[in-house]
């Protein structure tokens, strides 16, 4: 059963809402973040990536920096462009990008359930990018930004989501710089806050599509608080944290591509010779080729792309990660041929949004950066739902989601 809880969320000015709202600090640099909050008092960016505000060379992770996040997080309260709404209430946050809309419920999930594994992962953290959120969320004390979750679409959340979003104004309506849409809506009627809880307890599980380690910060963070308060009670703020979730018959992963520094020693003939033990290989030309289907792969090589279809005996379709396209490259091209045995440590190797298009990998190799680029076919909802619900991990770099939140259309405070 998951838990959802409406909150008292911090909320910008709708006069401010489109300078305020930033994209995700984990998406962007300290040089890009400085670019992109230049001349904009009220970005986000100003508290999840504070050292814009601090010279440049600062150690990220000095006292410094997280000080600055708290009296920037201060400040923004104090002139009011963050603003606590006066009751508990569930939110709606819709994007819309390519002509498609994805609605989701905004509210906050439970520590306990973190804990528990009703709220499933399907990634490995890294305990200094833990850390690093931890301290951010320890000294501000509230969750700035959300995490991306999904749940088994239940078509009577959907009708509720449809008929409320049909029959009122959103609070927030704006479009970024990257033409995606955003629409958010605040649920004042408490009955319709009161179903959808009612509706999310029926749920066996919600899952961390994207965020996984502001997910395990918070969900940390709160689990620390809970510890040092020996009158704890469980009904704390400090037990729940700022979420989005989307029904996953409504949400698109995109493909992951990866891209290889050299072709380890090989020669072109050599390196194709040594594909076809696991490969039906068919050369494509000059015009970008993408794949169509799982396990096939376009590799992009001296010019020319190709069509790659593994073979059957490369996979294991009863093996929910022997089966991922992600797997079948690394098993059968970077590990053995290319040598790349630690995808998280190679310098090699480098990984590259779908987002970027297949012509963001043509540029990589024909620039010499790159030799090789290969293109894989997207992993799917059902995929990544299999891999979270078997309780195993998925290999690196292997989802990514769009379009990506905005942070700070709302804020979730731990008292």
């Amino acid at each position: 059963m998951a838990t959802l809880k409406a909150f008292k969320g911090l909320r910008p000015p709708q006069t401010i809402v489109k300078d305020l709202a930033s994209r995700p600090y984990d998406v962007l640099n300290s040089a890009e973040a400085r670019i992109e909050a230049e001349g904009n008092p009220y970005s986000l960016l100003h508290i999840i990536k504070p050292e814009i505000d601090l010279p440049e060379g600062i150690n990220l992770y000095s006292e410094e920096v997280y000080e600055k996040a708290k009296s920037n997080f201060e400040s923004f309260k104090e002139k009011e462009w963050l603003e606590a709404d006066g009751e508990d209430y569930l939110y709606i946050y819709a994007q819309t990008m390519f002509g498609k809309t994805q609605y989701g419920i905004v509210g906050c999930a439970s520590v306990e359930d973190y804990m528990n594994n009703v709220i499933k992962k399907h990634e490995l953290t890294r305990p200094d990018k833990e850390e690093d959120r931890m301290k951010h969320v320890r000294i501000t004390n509230a969750n700035m930004e959300p995490v991306f979750f999904s749940y088994p679409a239940v078509a009577e959340i959907d009708e509720i989501v449809a008929d409320f979003v049909a029959n009122n104004d959103p609070s927030y309506d704006f479009t970024g710089a990257d033409e995606v849409g955003h629409h958010f809506w605040v649920i004042k009627d408490k009955a319709i806050n009161n179903k959808i809880i009612e509706l999310f307890a029926e749920l066996p599980a919600t899952y961390v599509a994207d965020g996984h380690h502001r997910t395990a910060a918070a969900a940390l963070v709160g689990n620390e608080k809970r510890k040092n308060n020996p009158n704890h009670t469980g009904e704390e703020e400090y037990n729940f944290f700022l979420a989005v979730h989307f029904p996953d018959n409504q949400l698109t992963i995109i493909d992951y591509n990866r891209a290889v520094k050299d072709l380890n020693g090989l020669s072109t003939e050599e390196f194709l010779n040594k594909l076809e033990k696991g490969f039906v290989i068919e050369e494509k030309g000059a015009n970008i080729y993408k794949p169509s289907k799982l396990h096939e792969f376009s590799m992009y090589l001296e010019g020319k792309w190709y069509s790659l279809i593994a073979k059957k005996n490369t996979y294991n379709d009863n093996d929910p990660i022997g089966v991922l396209d992600v797997t079948i490259l690394t098993d059968q091209v970077l590990a053995p041929i290319l040598d790349i045995q630690d995808l998280r440590r190679s310098k090699r190797i480098d990984f590259i949004g779908g987002i970027r298009g297949l012509g963001e990998l043509k540029k990589r190799v024909d620039s010499g950066d790159m030799k090789v680029a290969f293109a894989l076919y997207p992993v799917s909802m059902k995929q990544l739902i299999n891999i979270a619900d078997s309780g195993k991990i998925m290999p690196p770099k292997t989802t990514w989601f769009e379009p990506k939140l905005r942070s700070g259309l709302v804020v979730h405070e731990l008292d």
